[in-house]
């Protein structure tokens, strides 16, 4: 299943010894495999120079050939390359929402691998594996300095059970740390002290050393792309197949060069640049592309903003956004406290690989360029639905009256105001009733969180005060952001325009926003009030932020302060006053608006190595009521039925040591019909669970109060709970039910309209298999195996779209479930289909990546119509895991026959 790193071939005979000070250091050259073959492969982007080191040090003959090697050296000259390889990455990184469903799949499979007569042990990570607990802290308590406390104490209330499963998983596996809550953000925490950019492992005496890789369960992952650490998001099965010795299989991928130019004008933020970014990205198309920066403008920016950059990648759909090591990176691995030599070695080996950019480095070569100038990014925000939707911060205002008209239909009562029920203040459209800094995309960035920090500095000098119907949070991704901001004695300030620290985790990018106070939401629901959030992060698809609030805008930090001040983003605050001051004269943005010099001073004078050091000494241990969990169970994990929280999923059940058979799939029914850019967070919510949910319901059923539903995202480990929160979200629109939010369905032939799950399970009695239509880019945002997973447990047998986002499609092979695209621009509304159809799917006994097969689908008339779909499986590793019904049976097999 593994390939370790001695057993390489070497047909390039290129292992050399590199001395660093003292150390010595066995490694494989590019350099000398230039010369021993690989012609050209010095003009390689940097990022594929990390995928040719990865195949030379794991040459075994099988899994990778001298050939696939080779095909790095043709990619030079095509500059792009149909093979498909074999990356083995140096770690998994995960976070707690994906981290307890992989735990729970392991439990499972060691379970399941004693029943095929194998040995459990043998489930076990062979790559190193951290998780960070980061997503389940809410933000039930803000705007005061007791905020903090009261919600760590709900998260440890609400989540003790999921805890004690993690601790009993660092112990029950090798290889496999848990980092506790309130440390920080998971992509921050590795930008900050997991990474460290050139990995080493010891080996039979030996010291290897190899560009640090990864991949992670969160599609934020290519944060650290920004520090020259090669990564990206999978889907959590993924990542459980990677820890368990298995490569990740991929397509030698195009690589798009994005040079940058200039550098940014006064008052504008890296922020205002990802914005920018991802929507030149979106317009270009990069979705299963590397993304690779360039050009004379990376000098003008510091690492955090490169970080800034690199996490979007997701948004701007590449598989990652990647620098190369530089002199800024090795500043800030030494900034950080990582060890001189560490630093020493990653100059030292990116040097002599080749890996090392300077100012007068030639280009690389790439599949195809686009150029920003940095000095024409302007202030923007992104929404009010999706992150590539920017928007000028000086047509904001225009924009959101625009998205009032046409997409709430809310036009005619632009200027409607509510009362609120015992306060003297009232509620209209586009108020801003949340205000999150929020999110490691930007407080991971020293710079955006001082100028939020000397923004509400100037505010309160000017007396200036947050409208009283805006909630307030700072969650930062680190406790290093508190340490600086105190040294800068900034925090008071926000304390004083309530953004108090409500907690060190993901809190409202992620949907953990908490409830809005009790009258503010009865306000909005009772008057049918499109109101807006404004926050520091990276997503802000429909229903996830919080069920109360229509309109989502990304923004920076100090932009997050200055909405909250406005309180309504119908205000145009490049030109109309925030407030008035103290003096009684009206307060403008500029007026308070921190200069770039100004920021940079305190940026220098505040942010110290020893806070990194402090912070990050002992970053495993852990808080008291961590190391109060008492942790039970050894080898296996003893399942408690009872539980709401972790449950054994139902994947290995009566699993045989040899797949079925592919077959056709015969005269399935519809359970949706979509649109355009469905969400993974449209799929599968990680937010509030509705107590008249399928979901709700179930948790009802089993004794557990709506207080203490928490969200889908904290009950991942259960699968009841998942399946039933399948295509639940409550802004799905299944157009076999025009005009209704929410996920519902009709159910054929009975004709009723029924909840998506029940309707699922309806079908599932009558042993009727299912499809699913919809449009472009299904499956954007984050990287959900529940996603999969619950379309799997419903009975969706395929999946048709008229494109896929690159983690999802992986995902659903991961599941056994077949994903398919239309042809020749045809799409399910072309076919006339409205879901009383049922459609059969030929040519699967055979199946071949890339594959034509043929749909054909019966009206309720009688007429039927063949149409063909291509196969989106795209290699041959993926049809082995399709094939296998999912890439952990395929795994799990695998282990037992070696075992035999």
């Amino acid at each position: 299943m593994t390939s370790a790193v001695l057993t390489s071939l070497d047909s390039f005979k290129c292992r050399r010894t590199l001395k660093v000070g003292k150390h010595e250091y066995e490694y494989f050259d590019l350099k000398v495999a230039e010369k021993a073959g690989l012609t050209g492969v010095g003009n390689l982007p940097f990022s594929l120079k990390v995928l040719l080191e990865n195949l030379l040090r794991h040459e075994d003959g099988r899994s990778v050939t001298s050939d696939d090697i080779r095909a790095l050296a043709e990619w030079v000259q095509n500059k792009r390359s149909d093979r498909e390889i074999a990356f083995r990455p140096a770690r998994v990184l995960m976070q707690d929402f994906t981290g307890v469903p992989a735990v729970v799949d392991l439990a499972a499979m060691r379970d399941a691998v004693a029943k095929l007569g194998g040995d459990s042990k043998k489930i076990n990570p062979l790559a190193p594996v951290d998780l960070v607990i980061d997503h389940s802290v809410m933000v039930d308590a803000f705007g005061s300095g007791a905020a903090f406390k009261f919600n760590v104490d709900k998260e440890y209330e609400r989540n003790g059970e999921r805890y004690a499963f993690l601790r009993w998983g660092a112990g029950a596996f090798d290889n496999f740390r848990v980092v506790p809550p309130g440390t920080g953000i998971c992509h921050q925490v590795n930008l900050e002290y997991l990474a460290q950019t050139v990995w080493t492992k010891e080996e039979n005496g030996a010291t290897f050393a190899y560009p640090d890789t990864l991949v992670g369960t969160d599609s934020h992952t290519t944060m650290v792309n920004g520090l020259s650490v090669l990564g990206w998001g999978v889907g959590g099965i993924e990542a459980e197949a990677v820890m368990l010795g298995q490569p990740i299989s991929m397509l030698l991928p195009e690589v798009i060069g994005f040079e940058l130019k200039g550098k940014l004008k006064e008052g504008v933020t890296a922020t205002d640049l990802v914005l920018t970014v991802v929507e030149m990205l979106r317009e270009k198309g990069v979705v299963g592309k590397f993304v690779e920066f360039f050009g004379p403008g990376l000098g003008n920016l510091p690492l955090e903003d490169r970080a800034t950059i690199a996490n979007m990648a997701p948004e701007y759909g590449a598989t990652c956004g990647f620098f190369p090591i530089d002199k800024e990176a090795l500043a800030y691995l030494g900034a950080t406290a990582r060890k001189d030599s560490r630093v020493d070695l990653v100059k030292a080996y990116a040097k002599a690989q080749g890996m090392y950019r300077k100012d007068d480095t030639p280009d690389p070569v790439f599949t195809d360029t686009l150029s920003l100038n940095l000095a024409d990014v302007v202030p923007s925000i992104a929404g009010p639905k999706r992150p590539q939707d920017r928007v000028a911060l000086t047509n904001a205002a225009t924009a959101f009256n625009k998205v009032l008209d046409q997409e709430f239909g809310k036009a005619a009562e632009a200027d409607k105001r509510a009362p609120v029920e015992g306060k003297n203040y009232d509620l209209g459209h586009g108020d801003v009733v949340i205000a999150a800094i929020t999110s490691c995309t930007n407080t991971s960035n020293p710079y955006v969180m001082v100028g939020a920090g000397v923004l509400a500095r100037n505010a309160v000098e000017k007396g200036l005060s947050v409208k009283p119907w805006v909630k307030t949070s700072l969650a930062p991704g680190s406790q290093v952001v508190t340490d600086y901001l105190e040294q800068a004695d900034l925090q008071k300030d926000l304390d004083r325009l309530g953004f108090n620290l409500v907690g060190y985790g993901c809190t409202t990018c992620i949907g953990n926003s908490g409830p809005l106070p009790e009258e503010i939401s009865h306000t909005i629901h009772e008057n049918g009030l499109a109101v807006a959030s404004v926050l520091s992060g990276n997503r802000n698809f429909e229903g996830r932020i919080n069920n109360d609030v229509r309109a989502n805008y990304l923004a920076s930090p100090p932009l997050v302060v200055a909405y909250a001040l406005a309180g309504s983003v119908m205000t145009d605050i490049t030109t109309e006053p925030l407030g008035t001051g103290k003096n009684g004269k009206p307060v403008y943005l500029r007026d308070i608006w921190p200069s770039t010099k100004e920021v940079a001073k305190l940026v220098r004078k505040a942010v110290k190595k020893s806070m990194f050091k402090d912070r990050y000494g002992d970053v495993f241990k852990g808080d008291p009521e961590w190391q109060a969990i008492a942790v039970e169970g050894g080898l296996t994990y003893q399942w408690d039925t009872t539980s709401t929280y972790v449950q054994e999923p139902p994947y290995f059940a009566d699993m045989t040591m040899e797949p079925a058979a592919l077959t056709d799939i015969e005269d399935a029914r519809i359970l949706g019909l979509f649109l355009d850019s469905i969400t993974t967070d449209h799929i599968s919510p990680a937010g509030a669970i509705k107590a008249d949910s399928p979901a709700g319901r179930y948790l009802t059923d089993n004794g557990v109060a709506q207080a203490d539903f928490n969200s889908y995202g904290s009950r991942r480990g259960n699968h009841e709970v998942m399946m039933r929160g399948t295509f639940a979200n409550t802004r799905i629109k299944n157009q076999m039910v025009p005009g209704v939010e929410g996920g519902v369905t009709v159910h054929y032939p009975s004709g009723e309209r029924l909840a998506m799950y029940d309707a699922a399970m309806r079908y599932k009695e009558a042993h009727v298999p299912l499809v699913v239509f919809a449009g472009k880019e299904y499956g954007t945002g984050s990287s959900r195996d529940w996603a999969a997973k619950g379309t799997r447990l419903l009975g969706v047998r395929a999946v048709v779209t008229m494109s896929f986002e690159r983690i999802h499609r992986s995902n659903l092979i991961g599941m056994g479930v077949l994903p398919l695209t239309f042809t020749d621009n045809a799409s399910w509304e072309t076919l006339g289909l409205v879901g009383s159809e049922t459609v059969t799917l030929k040519g699967l006994g055979d199946i071949q990546p890339g594959q034509i097969v043929e749909a054909v689908i019966t009206y309720p008339g009688g007429n039927s119509r063949t149409v063909p779909l291509k196969v989106r499986i795209d290699t041959f590793d993926e049809l082995d895991y399709f094939r296998n019904g999912g890439i952990l049976h395929y795994v799990l097999r695998g282990l037992v026959k070696e075992a035999a």
